[in-house]
C-alpha cells in the first residue's frame, strides 16, 4: 500500500527558517544545509530560527533574489506585520522599484492595504519622496483618497514637487471622472 500524495500547500502557510548552524547528512534522506541558509518548511521542524515575515524582510532591504525565492516557494504576498504591513509597502517605503514591479506581477496583490497607522504603500511612497513608485502605484489603480489616522492623504504626506504633481493630477483625473458620472446620472434623470 502506497502513501497518500501529500497535500498541496495553500499560500502563506509556508514557514521560513534560518539555519543555527551546518549540518552535514548522515543518511540519503537527511538534508544538507548551512549556517544562515533559508530554508522554506511545509511540515514544523525542529531547532530552527523562524523568520516571521520573510517576503517582508526581502521587501524592506531591497532583496530581490530572496523575494523571488519567497514567492516561488508560495509565501503569501498579502500576509500583514506586526504594524499591519504588506511586503508591498516596505517595498514602497525602501525605495525598491524592482521589488514593487516584481510583486506587481503577482495575482491578488493588495494596493490599498492600510497598515495600524492607516497608511498605504501610496502613503510610504509618496512620504520617502519616490516619485518613480508613486507613478508605478497610481498606474496599477492605487487609491489616492484614503485617509491614514491622521486624516492625511497620500498628497499631504507627499514631501517633494514630482510626487504631490503626480497625486494632484490623479486626483483631478478621479475628481473629473466623479463630475463626469454624475452629470451622467443627472441627464438620465432628465430624460424621463
Amino acid at each position: 500500500m502506497s502513501k497518500p500524495p501529500p497535500k498541496p500547500v495553500k499560500p502563506g502557510q509556508v514557514k521560513v527558517f534560518r539555519a543555527l548552524y551546518t549540518f552535514e547528512p548522515r543518511t540519503p534522506d537527511e538534508l544538507y544545509f548551512e549556517e544562515g541558509d533559508i530554508i522554506y518548511i511545509t511540515d514544523m521542524a525542529e531547532q530552527a530560527e523562524s523568520i516571521d515575515n520573510p517576503l517582508h524582510e526581502a521587501a524592506k532591504r531591497g532583496n530581490l533574489s530572496w523575494l523571488r525565492e519567497c514567492l516561488d516557494n508560495r509565501v503569501g504576498v498579502n500576509g500583514l506585520d506586526k504594524a499591519g504591513s504588506t511586503a508591498l509597502y516596505w517595498a514602497c517605503h525602501g525605495g525598491h522599484k524592482d521589488i514593487v514591479e516584481v510583486l506587481f506581477t503577482q495575482p491578488n496583490i493588495e494596493l490599498n492595504q492600510q497598515n495600524k497607522l492607516g497608511d498605504t504603500a501610496l502613503h510610504a511612497a509618496a512620504w520617502k519622496g519616490y516619485a518613480d513608485i508613486v507613478q508605478l502605484l497610481l498606474a496599477k489603480g492605487a487609491r489616492t483618497d484614503l485617509r491614514n489616522n491622521e486624516k492625511k492623504l497620500a498628497l499631504d504626506m507627499a514631501t517633494n514637487a514630482a510626487c504631490a504633481s503626480l497625486l494632484k493630477k490623479k486626483q483631478g483625473t478621479d475628481a473629473l471622472r466623479t463630475l463626469s458620472n454624475a452629470e451622467d446620472y443627472l441627464d438620465d434623470e432628465d430624460s424621463d
